[in-house]
Order: structure tokens, then C-alpha cells, then sequence
């Protein structure tokens, strides 16, 4: 089997690898629908988070059962299924507060990027959707394995109400998926940060009312020049660096809440600044697992149609391609055809 490897800064191989087998009973091996290209997959890509050894890369996908662990139950061969970044049991009680990416006995999910996959705990990762999915959902459902599932998280996590106020920082494939999530729970303006033109297309087609170009203290200034300087009820931080963290502070009118799903590079918080903002924090990485039943739905019966983020498609093969056109922001976001 071939997948993705990388090696190192900007250096993405397409190479031989072991092909995955049943380890633990509860795992499953699936064969891959469709896989992508993550923003933070980025990170190391750039040499920003080092790179010691060879690393198969992706931890986003779909596809189709072919074996399962003699313990699983509830999976089935055949079956098509969505799980997340995370592997989570789902019976811990963190899994019981829907945190499962905090689960007592968490795996991560690494090397989707390959014609196959090995997704431990399978029970609780994986959800089956309920009849095998025409091919023009896959890219819908494939956005909901992680970065569909982060932008509901952060508007959640941001606390947005019907009629609120949302700001959204950050315009790669969560943030636009942030602008739908707040758009699908009610907010009455969503205001998409953001200096790209096809971007800022996207998010009005998602439910953007307002586009700022401006970043740092000018974004900030501007958020506030259209609250009437109050600021935003609600602002969604999907980004993860100092500057989008202030801003999006800052954009938050006292007693709202920032959801920050971005993650956090050099971040540093003033805690006396903090306290006296009155601002709300809550985030982290996506506990994507919990919604999505509810997202799968959405998807099957046409309310949404997060798929669009990917505005790039290349046979799994050329895969450095898709990394090099999202690292040259060429690409929103890079869907891989095994």
C-alpha cells in the first residue's frame, strides 16, 4: 500500500507503506473513500511543529468497513462510516460529557492519507451513516470528520444563541465552517474575517453578513464600529496564533464568549487583561464524535453542504501537490481520491 509520508519541511512523499491490519479487537480497517488535506496539517508541513521521523500524515476520512476486531459490535463490513481525529471508547465519562477527545483512552488517528485505514476503539469512534451515500455527498461527509465538526464546536463553544452577534476569525476551512454552524444555530449577523476574495465568496454563501479585511487592532476597531461599539456576542477563534487570539478577545463584548478551536501556537494570555474583559474562553480540539449523528443528518437530508470548502481535488498520488497549493494558498482545502 501507498500513502503519504512526511519527512520533513515541505517535503510530502508518496511512498510504500505497511498496509493496516486488525491490532486490538476493537479495531476496524477501513477502505478509504475519500481523505484531505487539514490546515493543521500545516503546521509541520512548515517545520513549525518538527518532524523527528518519518510520519504517515491525515487524519480525516470516509469509507467503507472491510474487516473489524473480534470485539467490535456494533460496526459491521459493508457498513459506510465517518469517525474522528480522535479514537474515543465513548462509555468514559468524559465521552459521557461529550468530550470525547479527552477520553480516558484516547487514540489519535494518524495516516489517512492512504488507500486504507486502522481506527482503534471502533464502537465508539465510528458512526454509520444510514445507507452507503451517493458519491456527491462524500465530500460533505468527509468535511464532517473534522473541520465541519471543529466550526460547530466553535460555535458552540462560543455559546451562539438565535439572534447573537458572531465574528469569525480565521477564514481557512473551519472558519468558513464556523460562519455555517452559527448561520444553522440561529445567528442573526456573522461577520467573516477575512482579505480573500473566493473566501469571502464562500462565506456569504454560508451565511457571512458583514466581510472585515482588516487584522489585529484595525479587525478589532472594525468589529466594533459595526456593534456600535459593544462587540460581538459570539466570536469563533480558528486560527491559533497570539494575533487571532487577541483579536478575537477583544472583538467580544463583555459577559460573550470566544470559542478557540485554532491550535494554539505562542499564545500567551494576560491573565489580569483577561479578567477584566469579562470574556468568556472555551475550547480545544473538536470533540467531533458528539455531533455527529446530528451533522450526518444534516448532510443526508440536504440542509447543508459543507463539502464545498474543498475547492481542490487530486487523485491520492498527488497528494504534495494538494499540500503545496493549501501551503500557497492556492486551496482552501485539498480532497484526496484514494
Amino acid at each position: 500500500m501507498q500513502g503519504a509520508v512526511l519527512y520533513g519541511p515541505r517535503d510530502v512523499r508518496f511512498e510504500e507503506r505497511a498496509a493496516p491490519r486488525i491490532i486490538a479487537p476493537t479495531d476496524a480497517v477501513i477502505k478509504i473513500s475519500a481523505t484531505c488535506v487539514c490546515g493543521s496539517d500545516l503546521w509541520p508541513y512548515r517545520g513549525i511543529n518538527p518532524t523527528t521521523e518519518p510520519t504517515p500524515m491525515g487524519h480525516e476520512y470516509c469509507g467503507i468497513v472491510e474487516e473489524v476486531g473480534r470485539a467490535v459490535t456494533s460496526i459491521k463490513p459493508g457498513q459506510f462510516v465517518i469517525g474522528s481525529f480522535f479514537a474515543s471508547d465513548n462509555t468514559c465519562p468524559h465521552c459521557h460529557a461529550g468530550y470525547q477527545t479527552s477520553c480516558q483512552h484516547k487514540e489519535f488517528v494518524g495516516g489517512a492519507q492512504a488507500p486504507s485505514l486502522r481506527v482503534p476503539l471502533a464502537d465508539g469512534t465510528l458512526v454509520v451513516t444510514p445507507e452507503i451515500p451517493s458519491p456527491d455527498l462524500i465530500p460533505s461527509l468527509l468535511a464532517l470528520s473534522d473541520v465541519m465538526g471543529t466550526g460547530w464546536f466553535a460555535a458552540e463553544a462560543a455559546n451562539v444563541k438565535a439572534g447573537a452577534t458572531v465574528a469569525v476569525v480565521g477564514d481557512g476551512a473551519v472558519g468558513l465552517l464556523g460562519v455555517l454552524s452559527a448561520k444553522q444555530m440561529g445567528a442573526a449577523r456573522i461577520i467573516a474575517m477575512s482579505r480573500h476574495p473566493s473566501r469571502q465568496k464562500l462565506a456569504r454563501e454560508f451565511g457571512a453578513t458583514d466581510i472585515v479585511t482588516e487584522r489585529g487592532d484595525e479587525g478589532v476597531a472594525r468589529i466594533k464600529g459595526l456593534t456600535r461599539d459593544v462587540g460581538a456576542d459570539a466570536v469563533l477563534e480558528c486560527v491559533g496564533t497570539q494575533e487571532s487570539m487577541m483579536q478575537a478577545i477583544h472583538s467580544t463584548r463583555p459577559g460573550g464568549s470566544v470559542g478557540y478551536v485554532g491550535v494554539p501556537h505562542g499564545v500567551e494570555l494576560d491573565g489580569e487583561q483577561l479578567f477584566y474583559a469579562h470574556v468568556r474562553l472555551h475550547g480545544g480540539p473538536a470533540p467531533v464524535r458528539r455531533f455527529l449523528p446530528n451533522l450526518i443528518d444534516l448532510v443526508m437530508n440536504g440542509k447543508i453542504n459543507p463539502g464545498k470548502v474543498f475547492d481542490l481535488t487530486l487523485p491520492l498520488e498527488q497528494v504534495a501537490e494538494g499540500y503545496r497549493a493549501m501551503d500557497e494558498r492556492r486551496a482552501i482545502k485539498t480532497l484526496l481520491r484514494p
